[in-house]
């Protein structure tokens, strides 16, 4: 053996010194991810070929091996770590030469790019990344943060380390709305670090915050490290699992786990929400702390006022707090007793299938041993007496066709259910009063008589539902009854907007918000899939910045305005009533809401395309799409270039090498920290595209295939590396903000700003480990 190494371990080796050779060479790293996979291979064979690389491989021919296997073990549990003392035999490490491999490896790349990148299951996610580069780009450029940083430096400032608050804030908020960390932290660098030093800010505080707060976009959604680990996660957790129940001696993976072995990018969005919002509260309390322990570092500083108008305590007590907390909580309280609730009257044409046992009993010894080891002997013997009581009353239900007679009674057992309040209309409802209330409370000197008379429409809507449309009312009927009070409702909300529209906090945190949480509201609450989600984001992004250019010339947003109204028609519509009009027997009401929803959308339609005229009109967009070519294209360049490295690593047995020394471990737990100690490591001098697609995959198999929970396991990885891009000396937030910092700040400064920050991540890690239901508790509330 060459320097006494095994043969896979020293391929291994000229694995990784050609790569990170190839990315310090100042190529692009794309390429010299791609470069490197078919150098190593050349090194790798030429060595090979001359017989220095030799492999001691466990003899499976030996008795010793056979008597092993015939006690039970299975073979894909028997390796060089967990049975040393097993006969060994040498073998090259391309056993069937590596002419062979690179043959299998030619193959194997062309149906791996059809697979990810042209033709694939994820490349529609894949699609997201795309979309949600744009959002960030055109946010960024449209100067959005700019008046983000200026309006919550104006609500913080006068607080002890106010600036540095406002900074962890507008990271949140850039983070949900770009995803993207290299933007987010020049962005602010340029921004915010030369207001903070004119205020005898700290350079260690301010460059720290702003570093910190950058990163962000690595773990608040959309993310885009998210997206991207998203796409690998469910297929390493599945083929994991799978592996894992028939190791077992289970049939598949349902039948081991109890419940289907997939995980999705929505519901990854959904655990990463709260560790997002965990961290960036742990950021802005040390701020605080910082700044009461060390006044005259993060003084308070007045940041000129705003525009709005003042307000006494009890009024923003009365408006913001307390009538919000009663339309909300009455609400659910009301829902609680089925005076709001669904009026649904739709029966299915088919019976419930019956109820299942909560895991599957008809299992051999081998498994029914695996899944009480799984899931205890109290929930095998709860599934045991479910089945025994299913097959008590007859066996399992199968869904059968209801007869006509069957599905009227249904339907009104329904009809008699039904809640007084629609839940739509109710929800509506509590949009306006809150439009309302918010309105009062910016201007409480105002008349308040167009408010009281928009809140006798609401009330006069709800009335209306409660006494005149029941669950069998048709949507035109309904239209027609609800036409006055929302009419008059729409009308005072024109007026309140009017108000609202005059405090600068609303007016700039608002549209922002508005496009964050229909984005993530359509994700987080599983209405659609991340990518038409970032199609709206990036359409939303586009208006948004489009409406702030018009007003910055002294023009009318008015078709903007328009175009967003026609959205929400069409989704109303959408909602409401049945388009489908290639059916035979389309009634009058649906083609006449039809054509409504089809105006609609072409309003819609014209003005995205009026925003692209306008941002391309006021060189935004041209950069814009340009920046977004870059970003993903090289985004799937090193996807494809990284497939290649892969299956390099592959061909000679490395990917398994790896594989086996992570299970040697007794405990998975020990194995995961090994990993994250690595990807920590690595992710100095890797981009975290490099490590998604490099890395996880060799080393996925093995912690997706422990007892783990996928979700906790990829925010987990996420986490990690948003730590170490912050951590000194080779963290790339430093870098982006070194760039942009102004000379006085040295890169001391910088490196002793941010390690309060990563003592922090360390701590939200050690959160995390020790309280996984932080990452979990979103998506089980979730329906």
């Amino acid at each position: 053996m060459l320097f006494g190494l095994d043969g896979v371990e020293l391929g291994l080796v000229i694995v990784f010194v050609t790569l990170f050779s190839a990315i310090l060479s100042g190529f692009p790293v794309a390429f010299a991810i791609g470069g490197a996979g078919v150098i190593s291979f050349g090194i790798i064979a030429a060595l090979d070929s001359a017989g220095l690389l030799i492999h001691q491989a466990i003899d499976t021919s030996s008795a010793e091996y056979v008597a092993l296997v015939n006690t039970g073990v299975s073979d894909k549990l028997i390796s060089v770590f967990t049975y040393p003392d097993l006969p060994r035999e040498a073998h090259h490490v391309f056993e069937r030469g590596w002419e062979v491999a690179l043959d299998r490896n030619v193959s194997f790349i062309v149906n791996r790019i059809n697979e990810r990148v042209l033709a694939g299951q994820s490349i529609e996610t894949l699609l997201a990344v795309l979309m949600f580069v744009l959002m960030g780009i055109v946010l960024e450029r449209s100067k959005i943060a700019n008046d983000l940083l200026t309006t919550m430096a104006r609500v913080f400032g006068p607080l002890p380390g106010g600036l540095a608050v406002s900074i962890v804030v507008v990271g949140a908020f850039l983070a949900a709305s770009t995803g993207i960390v290299g933007a987010t932290v020049v962005t602010m660098g340029l921004l915010a670090l030369p207001t903070m030093l004119r205020n005898n800010y700290s350079p260690e505080l301010a460059t720290g915050v702003i570093a910190a707060s950058g990163t962000l976009g690595q773990i608040i959604p959309p993310s885009i490290v998210i997206v991207l680990l998203g796409t690998l996660a469910g297929d390493l957790y599945s083929a994991a699992q799978e592996a894992r129940a028939q190791a077992a001696g289970c049939t598949d993976a349902l039948t081991y786990l109890g419940e289907p072995a997939v995980v999705s990018v929505g519901t990854l969005f959904q655990a990463a929400l709260l560790p997002g919002i965990l961290l960036a509260g742990l950021y802005a309390a040390y701020a605080f702390g910082f700044a009461m322990l060390n006044p005259s570092k993060a003084p308070a500083v007045a940041m000129g006022e705003s525009n709005g108008e003042p307000i006494t305590r009890n009024e923003g007590l009365t408006w913001f707090l307390a009538v919000p907390v009663v339309l909300i909580f009455g609400t659910v309280a009301l829902s609680q007793v089925n005076f709001v609730g669904s009026q649904s009257v739709r029966v299915d044409s088919f019976s419930d299938i019956g109820e299942a046992a909560s895991l599957r009993t008809n299992v051999d010894a081998q498994c029914q041993s695996a899944m009480i080891d799984l899931h205890g002997q109290e929930a095998w013997d709860a599934a045991i007496a479910q089945q025994a009581d299913i097959d008590a009353s007859g066996g399992a239900k199968e869904s059968v066709r209801l007869t006509p007679e069957e599905i009227e009674a249904a339907r009104a057992q329904k009809v008699a259910d039904a809640a007084p309040l629609g839940t739509g209309l109710t929800i509506m409802a509590i949009m306006f009063g809150l439009t309302l209330a918010f309105a009062r409370g910016v201007s409480p000197s105002s008349d308040p008589r167009p408010l009281m008379i928009g809140a006798g429409g609401i009330v006069l809507g709800l009335l209306v539902d409660a006494f005149l449309l029941g669950p069998l009312t048709s949507p035109s009927t309904t239209v027609v009854l609800m036409l006055v009070p929302w009419l008059i409702t729409l009308w005072a909300c024109k007026v309140a907007a009017g108000r609202l529209a005059q405090n600068e906090l609303i007016r700039v945190v608002f549209p922002p918000l508005v496009l964050i949480v229909a984005v993530l509201g359509s994700i987080l609450g599983g209405i659609t899939n991340p990518t038409p989600a970032a199609a709206l984001g990036a359409a939303g992004a586009i208006m948004l910045a489009a409406y702030r250019k018009l007003k910055e010339e002294g023009g009318t947003g008015k078709i903007i305005i328009w175009s967003t109204f026609a959205v929400l028609i069409m989704i109303l519509v959408g909602i409401n009533f049945d388009l489908r009009i290639n059916q035979s027997g389309v009634s009058a009401e649906s083609w006449i809401f039809f054509f409504i929803a089809y105006g609609a959308y072409l309003v819609a339609g014209f003005g995205l395309l009026y925003s692209c005229w306008v941002l391309f009109r006021t060189k935004v967009l041209t950069p814009a799409v340009r920046e977004t070519a870059k970003v993903t294209s090289m985004v799937f360049t090193i996807l494809v270039a990284s497939q290649l490295l892969n299956l390099v690593v592959i061909s000679f047995g490395g990917e398994e090498y790896i594989q086996d020394f992570l299970r040697s471990f007794e405990r998975p737990e020990t194995a995961f920290i090994i990993v994250m100690i690595i990807l920590f490591i690595l992710g100095f001098v890797l981009d975290f595209l490099e490590i998604i697609y490099i890395v996880v995959p060799i080393v996925g198999p093995v912690i997706y295939g422990a007892h783990f929970d996928p979700k906790w396991v990829t925010i987990m990885i996420a986490v990690n590396l948003q730590t170490s891009f912050l951590t000194p000396p080779f963290g790339f937030a430093l870098f982006y903000l070194r760039g942009v910092a102004p000379k006085e700040v040295t890169t001391g400064h910088i490196y002793r700003g941010v390690i309060p920050f990563v003592l922090i991540q360390v701590f939200g890690l050690a959160l995390l480990w020790a309280f996984p239901g932080i990452v979990t508790i979103v998506p089980d509330l979730m329906p």
